[in-house]
């Protein structure tokens, strides 16, 4: 493991403004355009394993989980004004070196690190996660260093990074885009071992150019092949005090058929308009007017290592906010509650279903509950059914 010195430096970011265009790796061709140029590399379906060589030859083979971490760095650095298809090959190099893409606890320093999902125990100071930041020197909490979507804004940093202005980040490196991307990845990690972050970067540029593919011309709305960056924030998908708990997943009286039919997601009723929140970070798959659902919106999420789809119903035509191959985050405001649909009143109707678009539903008010999603218990905890608003699938 790498040992780390404390940046003290700070700097301005290189250059920032909205993202408003999806970028694929041919538009990014050029590093010294890509560098500044707002969009989103769009990450594709993970493969199980990659092989790929080293500077010095050596042969390294990545495992899905490896894959997914670096899926996520891609995603954050797509999302970062400023990155571009040079910053992330940095961050993927940086990352490479220096955890081998792996999310590692430092039991011996932090034994709380070891109750965050991880991929193994390290021991280098009191560095942590995929890029082995130290929270001693100011990179972030304990909490914060074990979430790999965290720890990807760290390293690219700029106005809007977790950690400005110190410790710097890749954006607030001056001049970055014209340095050998090994030193720029050193400009941010401050290694006593600088020269072994160019030895990772034909890993870098092989794991981008597998995991990368072309913005799609129209949404399909499945979301298979979609891969979102990782989350540990889960939040309740309405502001506190606006709901309350009505017709729950499982068997009931269907409020309109009136025959016993199962309930493939959890209701809560909320006034006509309540905002409807993003449960976790993720991408949206579908947004859209769709028979018995009424206005739905679909979105992609990573939670734990594991893909999780959420399903966001009735809503009405006006009121659904986000388009699809949008990039949403936990608590963003992507719709107002309706009735649209098979319906009988204003309420939001939210499903869960772990393994993504189309797999079978669950509980999902014991999903939140399990996963202690902010805002929770600001609703009526009442589990009675009520046909004023008990409309689902």
């Amino acid at each position: 493991m790498l040992k780390k010195l404390l940046a003290t430096l700070t700097a301005a970011a290189v250059c920032f403004g909205p993202a408003t265009v999806l970028l694929s790796v041919a538009v990014l061709a050029s590093p010294a355009i890509a560098a500044c140029a707002p969009g989103s590399l769009i990450v594709g379906p993970i493969p199980d394993s990659l092989t790929a060589t080293t500077r010095n030859g050596e042969t390294v083979t990545l495992n899905r989980q490896q894959l997914t971490h670096a899926a996520t760095i891609i995603t954050v650095g797509g999302q970062t004004d400023g990155v571009g298809r040079a910053g992330v090959v940095i961050a993927l190099m940086a990352a490479l070196t220096e955890s081998h893409l792996r999310m590692l606890t430092n039991t011996g320093t932090y034994p709380e690190s070891a109750n965050y999902p991880n991929d193994g125990d390290a021991a280098d100071h009191d560095s942590l996660g995929l890029f082995q930041m130290r929270p001693q020197a100011g990179w972030g909490t304990v909490a914060e260093l074990m979430d790999p979507n965290y720890q990807a804004r760290a390293f690219y940093g700029g106005p809007a990074g977790p950690n400005y202005p110190s410790p710097r980040g890749l954006l607030d490196i001056p001049g970055w885009q014209q340095l050998d991307p090994g030193e720029a990845a050193q400009a941010v990690e401050v290694s006593a071992y600088p020269d072994r972050y160019q030895n990772y970067q034909p890993v870098a540029e092989a794991i981008l150019t597998a995991l990368t593919r072309p913005a799609p011309s129209s949404g399909g709305g499945n979301g298979g092949d979609v891969v979102v960056p990782e989350t540990t924030r889960v939040v309740f998908p309405l502001p506190e005090g606006s709901w309350v708990r009505t017709s729950p997943f499982g068997w009931r009286t269907d409020p309109i058929t009136f025959e016993t039919a199962f309930h493939s997601g959890s209701d809560f009723s909320a006034a006509d308009g309540t905002p409807i929140f993003a449960v976790a970070d993720g991408i949206v798959t579908h947004a859209g007017y769709t028979g018995s659902w009424g206005g739905l919106i679909i979105v992609e999420h990573t939670v734990g290592g594991e893909r999780v789809a959420s399903y966001y119903a009735h809503m009405w035509e006006h009121g659904i906010h986000v388009t699809e191959g949008m990039t949403v985050t936990a608590g963003q405001h992507i719709g107002d509650v309706g009735s649209s649909g098979k319906s009988t009143g204003a309420h939001l109707h939210l499903e869960i279903r772990p393994g993504g678009t189309g797999q079978p539903a669950i509980d999902s008010d014991q999903w939140l509950t399990d996963h202690d999603a902010e805002g929770i218990t600001g609703g009526n905890a009442s589990r009675a059914s009520c046909t004023l608003s008990g409309g689902g699938r």
